[in-house]
């Protein structure tokens, strides 16, 4: 089966990046096994691919770490602002629990 070499190159990056079917992945082969300038293509993306999958996995890594401390640090303003509020509201409510009851002290002889 004669497949041209644009459908080839359109599935180069799936089948480079392991994702494509079965039946994909050996129609590629079989092409490449006869096709110079698809050869060097496949090639080329081995060697200009950005990121390995160790140096992705490490920035991913990071940018993890990055929002687990935001949102620790987050959750920390969060609990003293709460706290904080309870606080002012229990003063808030016994001042005016006081000022309404007008407590009296009555004194036994």
């Amino acid at each position: 089966m004669k497949i041209s070499c644009e459908i080839i190159k359109d599935l180069l990056p799936l089948y480079h990046d392991g994702v494509c079917s079965d039946d994909s992945k050996a129609i590629i082969e079989e092409h490449l096994a006869c096709c110079d300038s698809c050869s060097a293509e496949l090639q080329a993306m081995d060697r200009n691919w950005p990121l390995t999958n160790t140096e992705q996995n490490l920035n991913e890594a990071e940018a993890v770490k990055k929002l687990s401390r935001r949102w620790r640090k987050g959750m920390k303003k969060a609990l003293v602002k709460g706290i904080l509020l309870t606080i002012a509201v229990i003063v808030l409510f016994s001042l005016l629990l006081y000022s309404f009851l007008d407590f009296k002290i009555i004194t036994t002889p």
